[in-house]
């Protein structure tokens, strides 16, 4: 079985659909989490996703702050960002029912590590294989004979905005191709200046762009 993983699309619809578009033929998609905020496609990136077969989804802390209306964190950035997204949002129904996890073959896929962030040089004990995204990098960490991935994110990827992040496993071969992608965010921007974005957020967007 050809499995397309991924996480944190975030609103960015173009990227989403190129990741697709770049898998191709594959036998399940596994989204794990954060499909909404920031990017302006929030309520097409979830109508997307229903669209596509085989598609398992996993709540991510983004769905659980939509759900609940608000956002509890203390970054101010972050913050801008959810009152702007949140107003026209109107797919709760379909991400009430996203799930808090699944288990495919011996990983445990998830989308964050004890609600951790993360990275490759974090010190953790794993006692399972995990699969995760959340913080937007990504990589493979290995701890006590058990191997932990992260997807990194399709549609904001921390270091680079401009390049899009997913894993096709392979499940015969228990195979990872840990995948990379170059895109050109133009679209991303002008839509977010189109919808009036807080110039803060679009600031932050801009200078995640790698132009080289």
């Amino acid at each position: 079985m050809r499995v397309a993983i991924f996480s944190d699309v975030h609103g960015n619809l173009p990227a989403l659909e190129l990741m697709v578009k770049n898998a191709g033929l594959v036998d399940q998609y596994i989204c794990l989490g954060d499909v909404v905020n920031y990017g302006p496609w929030s309520n097409e990136c979830v109508q997307y996703l229903n669209s596509l077969e085989k598609c398992i989804k996993i709540k991510g802390n983004h769905e659980e702050y939509f759900l609940s209306g608000c956002y509890n964190g203390k970054n101010e950035l972050v913050k801008k960002f959810f009152d702007f997204c949140i107003t026209d949002f109107t797919e709760q129904e379909f991400v009430k029912e996203y799930l808090s996890s699944y288990v495919l073959d011996h990983y445990y896929l998830c989308h964050t590590f004890n609600n951790r962030y993360v990275f490759q040089d974090s010190k953790i004990s794993l006692n399972r294989n995990y699969i995760t995204g959340h913080t937007h990098r990504q990589f493979k960490l290995e701890s006590n004979g058990f191997i932990l991935f992260n997807t990194g994110s399709v549609g904001q990827n921390r270091e680079f905005l401009n390049r899009i992040n997913y894993i096709i496993y392979n499940s015969l071969e228990n195979s990872f191709d840990l995948r990379s992608l170059v895109y050109n965010v133009d679209t991303l921007i002008n839509e977010m200046k189109i919808r009036r974005y807080p110039e803060i957020c679009i600031d932050y967007y801009m200078s995640r762009i790698n132009r080289g």
